[in-house]
């Protein structure tokens, strides 16, 4: 028996991943496992759009977690135009919505072309809490929707072959780190099943600079007392099960592979660690 009362919402956000937008005819992923649904992709979206406008308790943000539009629109010359199409849909929403950056972002635009495009969302952040990592091509913010929580929206592909220019300092890194783990002709083909098969081209990871940021930041959220949530695009090619904490209440919608869309809300019984010292509070059952 549940004994946890029944509270109204702090807040309540919105959560869409895997869009993978293109104007083609549908296909297969990567191994031809599973059929996708290229064009159908923006209805989808569009649902979402609809379902949270009519939930009884709207979202007061959205989240955006990555892979916005397909990496076929590349091939097809469509980059800038899927994007428009889709960013055409976000446009009306009437909250703030903030985008990560997945491997299907940089499949079509370099780094530098993401930091100067509508994907960029650092305008959002709190301009009352400590600033980005030092190096300013990092995608990294965060930003508070509630006294008490913070959000930290991180860039899992901060170090990577992606994005960067292959004359640049920041590739030969990369380049070196998957070369020492994966010793493939083809570095997209994962060198072992396991942790180490996450040293792949299509891949990324953390910068000491933008980890030392986020311990920065968990540290002074610890001092505060405050519920940390940190959102990225897992750089590890693992399959994802959607699920949610106890202490908040998540409603999910039927999806086609592999775009899916979540409402979430938090519930003032929960809190999140910012760092292992902080214990969590939970409802007994």
């Amino acid at each position: 028996m549940d004994h946890c009362p029944k509270q109204t919402p702090l807040f309540t956000f919105g959560i869409i991943a895997d869009i993978q937008y293109a104007d083609i005819d549908d296909g297969y992923n990567y191994t031809r496992t599973t059929k996708r649904y290229y064009r159908s992709s923006l209805q989808l979206l569009k649902n979402a759009q609809k379902s949270w406008s009519e939930s009884a308790v709207k979202p007061d943000f959205i989240l955006q977690l990555g892979d916005i539009i397909d990496g076929f629109n590349k091939s097809h010359d469509a980059s800038e135009r899927a994007l428009d199409t889709v960013m055409r849909e976000f446009s009306s929403s009437p909250v703030k919505v903030h985008h990560v950056w997945g491997n299907h972002e940089f499949y079509n635009f370099s780094r530098s072309a993401l930091l100067r495009s509508r994907l960029n969302s650092r305008l959002h952040a709190d301009s009352s809490l400590s600033g980005a990592p030092a190096c300013s091509d990092v995608y990294a913010y965060q930003f508070s929707p509630f006294p008490g929580f913070t959000f930290v929206v991180l860039d899992a592909y901060d170090v990577s072959l992606l994005g960067r220019e292959e004359s640049s300092e920041q590739y030969r890194n990369a380049m070196n780190m998957i070369k020492l783990h994966n010793k493939n002709d083809d570095l997209n083909c994962p060198p072992v099943s396991g942790a180490l098969g996450r040293f792949t081209m299509f891949n990324g990871g953390f910068s000491k600079d933008q980890l030392d940021w986020l311990d920065s930041v968990l540290s002074a959220a610890d001092e505060k007392h405050d519920r940390v949530t940190v959102v990225t695009s897992p750089s590890t090619p693992t399959r994802q099960i959607p699920f949610a904490s106890r202490g908040t209440s998540m409603s999910s919608w039927p999806s086609y592979a592999p775009t899916a869309a979540w409402c979430v809300t938090w519930l003032d019984t929960l809190t999140l660690v910012a760092t292992a010292k902080t214990k969590t509070q939970e409802c007994t059952t």
